[in-house]
């Protein structure tokens, strides 16, 4: 069995784009299409991200027919421990990597995800733009004790995944040097909201943690630390994170429609981001660049002990 797929990283963050040999969902939504490969067909999503053939940070997606017949194709994400809604970066990934292999021009797409249809559009230069599904703050103000590290406040908010957004600046200095202590921290945090039933609307789980302190880019407005599902950092800025933060505070009145917000990353990458309002809903937008890095058949053999991955 070969899976072809080709990497891609943006801003540092990889995405591994499935283009043949991965498993076939039938049709139906995108949303029953995730269900069933989550109930089915799960082995599949280890085999091409987890070891011995990927790593817990890479973003895997999975490219698709569109259940939405106005969409040019569909994406579903998953990572080490499961499966995303939407995913920013990994958007802006599969973008650049369909325009490497030259099946897309620049110009606008529609892209049919679980979370809803996501437009892009691929510039001249090779930026990409998404324009992510709806955003909005959740619940404001929602105070978290954290073993070990006291009383944490923030607001929980939804960008395509739901995010706990911590408000105070971090206690952790966000340097590459610290991912050990930022990693224990908001693990801890993220085990208080499940332990407290702290959740999203309808009772969702909070799956991302996201920590902010002042850039060290001069041009960027704030620097960030993002705890994704499977106590992986996000090496990019966060594409969803950003579009939650930017719900979050034009809801405190701090950043207006078609204002800019530039986000950094720990690693010092960053995407350049605005909203706009239709219909009294937040639509944000990200901007951001990808490279691919490699292109290849991943090998299943059955005598392989980890030809389905290791168990994380």
């Amino acid at each position: 069995m070969r899976i072809h797929v080709v990497d891609s990283h943006t801003g540092g963050e990889p995405t591994r784009l499935v283009l043949s040999g991965g498993p076939d969902l039938g049709r139906g939504s995108m949303l029953d299409r995730r269900e069933r490969w989550r109930t089915e067909l799960d082995a599949v999503r280890a085999a091409i991200v987890n070891e011995p053939r990927g790593s817990d940070a890479i973003v895997g997606a999975l490219l698709c027919e569109p259940a939405d017949p106005s969409c040019q194709f569909g994406v579903i994400f998953f990572n080490n421990v499961g499966y995303l809604g939407m995913c920013g970066h990994g958007t802006i990934g599969v973008v650049a990597t369909l325009a490497y292999l030259d099946r897309i021009r620049p110009g606008n797409l529609r892209i049919d995800t679980p979370a809803g249809v996501v437009g892009a559009e691929l510039h001249g230069n090779g930026e990409v733009t998404v324009r992510n599904v709806p955003s909005s703050r959740y619940r404001a103000d929602v105070a978290v004790d954290v073993p070990g590290y006291g009383q944490t406040t923030g607001d929980i908010a939804w960008g395509g995944n739901w995010f706990f957004q911590v408000q105070q600046p971090s206690p952790i200095e966000l340097s590459l040097g610290n991912l050990d202590e930022l990693t224990a921290y908001t693990g801890r945090l993220r085990q208080a909201l499940e332990a407290q039933s702290i959740t999203g609307s309808n009772r969702a789980e909070i799956d991302h943690i996201e920590l902010f302190a002042a850039p060290r880019n001069p041009s960027a407005h704030s620097r960030n630390f993002v705890l994704c599902p499977g106590r992986s950092y996000d090496r990019s800025p966060c594409g969803t994170g950003t579009s939650a933060k930017m719900a979050c505070l034009y809801a405190d009145g701090k950043l207006k429609a078609n204002e800019l917000w530039i986000q950094e990353s720990i690693t010092g990458s960053t995407f350049e981001g605005h909203i706009e309002i239709l219909n009294g809903e937040i639509i944000p937008f990200i901007k951001g660049s990808a490279f691919v890095t490699a292109e290849a058949d991943l090998v299943i053999d059955e005598r392989d002990p980890f030809c389905w991955g290791i168990p994380g």
